[in-house]
């Protein structure tokens, strides 16, 4: 019986992580970094080498395909306000729980003592980079979106909303000529469009030995584990308040498509171990896109649009990690929250999702202009970041994995909204969706 490629990735996540402590043990953890970890290093560059042109080749193509302006701006503003919607309710179940458990009050000043002298460095540079943020104006978010080289921007990573800019600018503009001039550029974008994917096939079948590689390499370079169990309760509020939200998707999802939970589940977690794998929805975007058109059956021209767009600002996952170490820092260092505190970091986490990098590490920086914005002591900034980067990298593991999720998710609503929402056809598992 052919493996799954869900299995195929966990198998090869379990084994890297086997071999990873193993050669950590003998002491072999040099080895695991010069052999093993370049593997998964070129399957992120993979990844991230075809995210810009899927973006360019699907986008344009679903756009065109509308053939109507009304059609495309109804699909726009529907995803944005359901993108904020599940925000929303990923930051209050953050504030919930971390208000239930309060597990700043389980950290001694031992602990912060080593924290601090652990990754207090770390948190200097994190703190230099959200200063600089800061010093921006108000409307500077407005002004990044538009490039003002659109080939600087499809050359880096970071600046995907820009080229998402202008690839809706160029699709809108393709609508609003005659059909008998964009018709050879839109054969050119939707064969482009399939080579891309075919080329995304291929790069799946690597998949299992780049997770290999990045788990072995991840577990071989984790310093200082005895920190991680000092923090496990805030570490616990954060992963309990993650596997909420994806419950919260897999329960909308059925309630709005009918669509049941193995059916999605089943559909999207390939593209969930690659991102929990590689830390970054900006590389997982081209499994994502992939999963959800052709295992969840969203057409075309939803996924083009809704997938990227995700990407960029759909941060669920990151704004609740957010929400819980804001409170939980102000908690283990006696900083005292009010319920004006608790509403400005609820809009502040809101508004940091979306200027969140699809990159890893991104939501630290966030993390300290949610902390400025309620007036949080600058002599306690340094410690508290370095408390909170201790468990970082598995936390941004499993934050971004549901930052996928919430894609997925939001892509089929949208999906069944505009009645572009069907069963996948010729796949193994059809019949058993169908049950």
């Amino acid at each position: 019986m052919k493996l799954a490629l869900h299995w195929k990735i966990l198998i090869g996540m379990a084994l890297g992580a086997l071999l990873g402590y193993i050669m950590t043990s003998q002491g072999l953890a040099q080895f695991v970094k010069d052999w093993i970890a370049p593997f998964g290093t070129i399957f992120i560059r993979l990844l991230k080498m075809i995210a810009i042109p899927l973006i360019i080749a699907s986008l344009v193509k679903g756009i065109s395909d509308l053939e109507d302006i009304a059609k495309f701006s109804k699909i726009g503003i529907r995803t944005m306000l359901i993108y904020i919607g599940t925000t929303l309710v990923a930051i209050s179940i953050g504030l919930v729980l971390v208000h239930i458990i309060q597990p700043g009050n389980n950290v001694t000043e031992e602990t912060l003592t080593e924290l601090l002298a652990e990754n207090g460095s770390s948190a200097s540079s994190k703190i230099s980079n959200a200063s600089q943020q800061m010093e921006s104006g108000p409307l500077q978010p407005l002004v990044d979106i538009v490039p003002d080289n659109i080939f600087n921007a499809m050359s880096n990573n970071g600046l995907m909303l820009q080229v998402i800019f202008f690839v809706i600018l160029f699709g809108i503009c393709l609508l609003l000529v005659s059909k008998e001039q964009a018709a050879p550029l839109k054969k050119v974008f939707s064969s482009l469009n399939e080579v891309i994917l075919k080329m995304v096939d291929l790069m799946m079948l690597y998949a299992p030995l780049g997770v290999f590689a990045l788990m072995a390499n991840l577990v071989a370079d984790t310093k200082r584990p005895d920190l991680f169990i000092a923090l496990l309760s805030y570490a616990m509020t954060v992963f309990a308040g993650l596997l909420l939200m994806i419950a919260f998707y897999i329960l909308v999802v059925y309630l709005y498509t009918g669509r049941k939970p193995g059916f999605f589940l089943k559909g999207i977690s390939p593209a969930q171990l690659v991102a929990f794998s590689t830390s970054s929805s900006a590389a997982t975007l081209p499994v994502t896109m992939e999963r959800v058109e052709e295992h969840l059956g969203v057409e075309e021209e939803i996924t083009s649009f809704v997938c990227p767009v995700g990407a960029t600002i759909n941060m669920d996952g990151t704004s609740l990690y957010q929400a819980v170490a804001a409170v939980f820092i102000c908690q283990a260092l006696g900083v005292p929250l009010g319920f004006g505190e608790i509403i400005m970091i609820l809009a502040t986490a809101l508004l940091a999702s979306i200027g969140s990098a699809a990159v890893p590490g991104a939501g630290v920086v966030m993390l300290i202009i949610v902390l400025e914005s309620i007036d949080f002591p600058s002599e306690l900034l340094g410690t508290g970041i370095a408390m909170i980067l201790a468990v970082d990298r598995p936390l941004d593991m499993v934050r971004t994995m549901v930052n996928v999720t919430g894609d997925a998710a939001v892509s089929m609503i949208v999906g069944h909204s505009s009645g572009q929402l069907h069963y996948p056809q010729a796949r193994e598992l059809n019949d058993y969706y169908k049950k």
